[in-house]
């Protein structure tokens, strides 16, 4: 299958662990996935590198480069104004990119409809929020979030300065929600998620160092659905974040709208390559009826500790399921942002 693929990937500084309550201002300590014990290093890698990284739970190599956790890189650094927020209050999310001067990005390439994309999303991979900022005039880009709970989040922005040659960017900064804070275990992998009444199955196997193809096929009361409605320039939008560090990885689909060969459903298909053994979290963002929907999948790549077998099994348990996305107000370039709800039980 010919597919425009991009991949994004980096990693970030390890998450805060929480207490009873979170609280600005606390020690933060690395935390891994699944309650393995926390490395007594954060041990980073260029990319290329072939030093050994162990990932959830299993020893082996970074066989595709997922690239730092990083704040700033090629001389650009997201600045993120609002580092703390309260949860389950409704808050202006504020931040700047700035060139290698320190001076206010302004000027932009759009990529699928957009100057500049925002994923939000919780440490524990249950929150997720896909976001379109507006921007002044100053370079100072803002939206609206309401996060449900307490806890650590990672915020990306994903971009591509107008300057010639500075190339596509994803940056990423750690966001805290205070408030009563209770951990939760990652959602165990199924092939279906459902959200909103429609059922999303997931087709295909997510493998460390190798391109596959992932198909996401959706139905609603039984039916496929067959008249999906183009959203950022594709009939569906796919990130995947990896457990534990949450690298990110931004999918592209085959074939867009328009193009005379893909059909507008039931199936969206995506080619990915996971950087690493590990389990992961998908979050797929489609549109049907105007309303713009996320549907999350676990998915766990590689080798399963003491069997030898390659395995990718995807999707949440029953109650874990996306809810309806809506516009954020605003002015300027992405006023009509998608607040991506996925598995957090919350609406609007």
């Amino acid at each position: 299958m010919q597919t425009g693929l991009k991949i994004t990937a980096f990693a970030a500084a390890l998450a805060a662990t929480f207490g009873a309550a979170y609280g600005v201002g606390q020690v933060l300590d690395p935390v891994v996935e699944d309650g393995a014990p926390a490395s007594a290093h954060d041990e980073r890698h260029a990319p290329g590198s072939s030093a050994p990284h162990e990932q959830d739970g299993h020893g082996g190599h970074e066989t595709a480069p997922a690239g730092g956790l990083q704040i700033s890189e090629n001389g650009y650094t997201l600045d993120l104004r609002t580092p703390r927020v309260e949860a389950g209050h409704r808050t202006d999310l504020r931040f700047t990119v700035r060139d290698e001067s320190g001076r206010a990005v302004t000027e932009y390439q759009r990529e699928h409809d957009k100057e500049l994309h925002l994923i939000v999303a919780s440490r524990d991979l249950l929150t997720y929020r896909h976001l379109h900022p507006a921007r002044a005039a100053d370079g100072t880009w803002s939206t609206p979030v309401d996060l449900p709970k307490a806890g650590g989040y990672r915020v990306f922005a994903d971009f591509t300065p107008a300057k010639k040659g500075a190339g596509n960017l994803t940056l990423g900064a750690d966001l805290a929600a205070s408030g009563p804070h209770r951990p939760q275990q990652l959602p165990e992998p199924r092939d279906t998620a459902r959200v909103d009444g429609y059922e999303v199955r997931l087709d295909g196997t997510l493998r460390p160092g190798r391109g596959s193809e992932l198909d996401l096929t959706v139905s609603r009361d039984g039916k496929p659905v067959t008249d999906l409605q183009p959203y950022l320039g594709a009939y569906g939008h796919l990130v995947a974040l990896r457990s534990g560090d949450l690298a990110y990885l931004h999918v592209h689909p085959s074939g867009e709208p328009g193009d005379g060969r893909t059909e507008p459903g039931p199936t969206v298909s995506f080619a990915a390559t996971a950087p690493s053994v590990g389990s992961y979290r998908l979050f797929l963002d489609f549109k049907h009826d105007g309303v713009v929907r996320t549907a999350a999948f676990t998915v766990r790549a590689g080798t399963e500790a003491g069997t030898g077998t390659e395995t990718s099994t995807p999707a949440p348990d029953a109650s874990d399921s996306g809810t309806p996305g809506h516009a954020d107000p605003g002015t300027g370039d992405g006023a009509d942002g998608h607040d991506g709800r996925g598995g957090d039980g919350h609406g609007h």
